[in-house]
């Protein structure tokens, strides 16, 4: 398989790190990356419209020719795909609940994170939007209140003991909220500790390092 991605982009990041976190628990995942440099517009050549039209990154192409293109999707379909350790739990409720956790994080922080980047300092050269940055600024704090208290427990984890997908995609966006030299985390030391740990483990510190 070829994952078509591009650093620092958050999506791609996160499936990136997901990658990493199922290699980390000894799964063979035999995918080559593909850089696609969209600061010089190749995602939006015909080469790669052909793989998705949207443009957008990651696409995964699988060994039959064809691609996916949504990131959730993606690892989705590995965790069914790949044998061994997964990230998501085996029984039905604790399924849900992490999945649960880690739609919250995409629409409370993610979503608004990644336009809050775009007009606070855009990677793809939009031009700034002081006043919508403020407002997503302010949206995504609910978001990063419900982390916090979640974490008030000592979890190491934002599912418990191991990462999990919610782990990678708020890696993964923090990480994009980094590019901006702004830090939207404020006095939440739970959530600060939880990126710093989580960012500097084996498995994916390399990763943060790009």
């Amino acid at each position: 398989m070829k994952l078509y991605t591009v650093p620092l982009a958050p999506n791609p990041m996160r499936v990136t790190l997901y990658i990493a976190e199922r290699k980390a628990l000894g799964c063979d995942l035999d995918i080559e990356p593909i850089t696609v440099n969209t600061l010089k517009g190749r995602h939006r050549e015909p080469e790669h419209l052909a793989r998705n039209s949207w443009g957008t990154l990651p696409v995964l192409e699988l060994n039959s020719g064809r691609f996916i293109t949504e990131s959730l999707v993606i690892i989705e379909y590995l965790e069914s795909a790949i044998l061994g350790p997964s990230l998501l739990p085996s029984e039905p409720e604790e399924k849900a609940v992490a999945r649960n956790l880690e739609r919250i994080i995409e629409m409370r922080i993610a979503l608004p994170m990644g336009q809050y980047v775009h007009c606070q300092k855009s990677p793809l050269g939009l031009p700034p939007d002081p006043e919508k940055a403020q407002a997503l600024a302010q949206q995504i704090q609910p978001g990063f209140d419900y982390v916090e208290q979640l974490l008030q427990d000592g979890r190491q984890f934002l599912e418990g003991a191991k990462p999990g997908v919610s782990d990678c995609t708020l890696g993964a966006f923090l990480q994009f909220m980094r590019f901006t030299e702004t830090d939207l985390v404020g006095e939440r030391q739970a959530l600060r500790q939880w990126d710093e740990r989580y960012r500097g483990r084996d498995a994916v510190k390399t990763l943060f390092m790009v």
